[in-house]
């Protein structure tokens, strides 16, 4: 922790009253991360040595892996008193967490949101789970933290008899405690088409008919991973504030995750917001903690304060995961997952965007760095506030207004 938030001062070298008062209005703000993973623990070595000596197939062994990885905080002291160090490091108050796999199949969705409600109930002390922007709120006022718990996939009974059928699964899952849903993940699917679709066709008329559903019941439409065209015709379509809760400016860098200023204006004229991401790729620039600023001044010169926030797309990695996973052998080579569909010439996966100084000074215990760098570039507190969490909380509230369950 220390190592990455060392490197964030190098880079940012901000003056003894810049810092300070920086970590001060971090720490008396309510913190909300658009999109984040927060702290993932360490896998238990021994256990999945012990499965994978005992024949597990793929799917068991990817299951106990994610399981360790979100739920043992819970279970191990060790891991649970770095998850809790690695929060309050942070000054997050409460993260959009993705607790659903990436998709539309509702069993698939329901793993994940199994494994957080599990968190949320046994750490409800410390992390519990969010369904109002009211207890994002209280978990501030008691010195807590907590998860707002979201989808990476609208989930559908995939039938494909009626309309309102296949969207059944969406009350099912708002009542469990979901607030946001992305429409698609990469790929196109039968909503619209994915960032990653070279086609850039748009939202099809099943896609308007759940957004109308979404808006119903007030989840948050969440267009982050979806193309340009369908990114656009779902804010035009949606009677509601929608977000690209993890995104960059394309007039800044090139890629197919970035949003046009056309997208990011359709948005923001809906109410919306984008939350700038902490990914290097994504940022361009230098890659660090000062591209993802330039990214906060583009869109805020651009569109406006009240429609920007940050959603880092990144987790906490405890200090012990590298350690534990090298134990694991070679397994064999896998094909990629359906979902993870990239244009050939994305930055993704190009060396200069894998720097350790990047993905240091991007950290996510480095929030309150953040807030310092914003501090640096001249903002006033107010609009800080607005940034990293007042403008979250007012499109849950706009998109919670009136609907059945609030």
């Amino acid at each position: 922790m220390q190592k990455a938030r060392d490197c964030a001062l190098h880079l940012l070298k901000p003056s003894a009253k810049d810092l300070e008062h920086g970590l001060d209005l971090h720490r008396n703000s309510v913190v909300v991360d658009t999109y984040g993973f927060g702290p993932n623990v360490a896998i238990d070595a021994d256990r999945l040595l012990a499965e994978i000596a005992g024949g597990a197939s793929s799917a068991e062994f990817k299951d106990m892996y994610e399981d360790m990885i979100m739920t043992g905080a819970v279970n191990n002291a060790r891991e649970q008193a770095e998850f809790k160090m690695a929060w309050d490091e942070s000054g997050v108050t409460g993260a959009f967490r993705n607790a659903g796999e990436e998709g539309q199949g509702a069993l698939n969705l329901l793993k994940r949101f199994a494994h957080f409600t599990y968190v949320c109930d046994h750490l409800r002390d410390f992390t519990p789970k969010a369904v109002h922007p009211d207890d994002i709120i209280a978990a501030k006022k008691a010195t807590r933290h907590c998860y707002v718990l979201t989808c990476n996939g609208v989930p559908l009974t995939e039938q494909w008899k009626t309309v309102e059928e296949e969207l059944t699964y969406l009350a099912i899952f708002f009542e469990l405690g979901c607030r946001m849903m992305h429409l698609t993940y990469n790929r196109r699917n039968m909503l619209g088409d994915g960032c990653g679709e070279p086609a850039n066709a748009g939202l099809s008329d099943f896609g308007r008919r759940a957004i109308a559903e979404m808006n119903r019941l007030g989840l948050i439409v969440d267009v982050a991973h979806s193309g340009w065209r369908t990114s656009l015709e779902a804010a035009r379509s949606s009677t509601r504030p929608i977000v690209a809760s993890h995104t960059t400016c394309y007039a800044l860098q090139h890629c197919c995750r970035s949003k046009p200023d056309e997208v990011i204006r359709a948005i923001v004229d809906g109410g919306g917001l984008i939350g700038i991401c902490a990914v290097s790729a994504f940022l361009g620039g230098d890659g660090t903690i000062r591209a993802l600023l330039d990214h906060i001044d583009y869109a805020v010169k651009t569109f406006g304060v009240d429609h920007v926030a940050i959603g880092t797309d990144l987790p906490y990695a405890s200090s012990m995961a590298e350690t534990n996973a090298n134990r694991l052998p070679n397994l064999p080579h896998r094909r990629s997952p359906f979902e993870q569909l990239w244009p050939k010439d994305d930055p993704l996966f190009m060396p200069e965007w894998q720097l350790e100084h990047q993905r240091l000074s991007l950290d996510w215990i480095n929030w309150p760095m953040y807030t310092v760098g914003l501090v640096q570039r001249g903002y006033a507190d107010a609009d800080i506030q607005k940034i990293i969490g007042g403008n979250m909380l007012r499109v849950a509230r706009d998109v919670l207004k009136g609907t059945p369950g609030t």
